[in-house]
């Protein structure tokens, strides 16, 4: 494959794409292949974005541990008696 780079050199090979996407698509589908791209990469974009808004560790700290340990200890009492 290196090769076959060099020998044919990187403009002829995006040529070479180029033209098996128009035949593999068509000239009808590639408008619509463009726009699910773009709406693909919009939508990760806003998940991305979305992501960092929201901060995990505030979540964790907004919690109360002895809250947190009952519960754990009352779960554990109930399983007792269940099993």
């Amino acid at each position: 494959m290196k090769l076959l780079l060099f020998v044919i050199g990187t403009e002829w090979i995006i040529v070479l794409v180029v033209v098996a996407i128009l035949l593999l698509f068509g000239g009808t589908k590639l408008p619509q292949l463009a726009k699910a791209l773009g709406q693909s990469k919009k939508a990760f974009k806003e998940g991305i974005d979305e992501g960092g808004e929201t901060d995990s560790r505030s979540k964790l700290n907004s919690v109360d541990d002895e809250a947190l340990f009952e519960e754990a200890r009352r779960r554990a009492g109930a399983k007792k008696i269940d099993g």
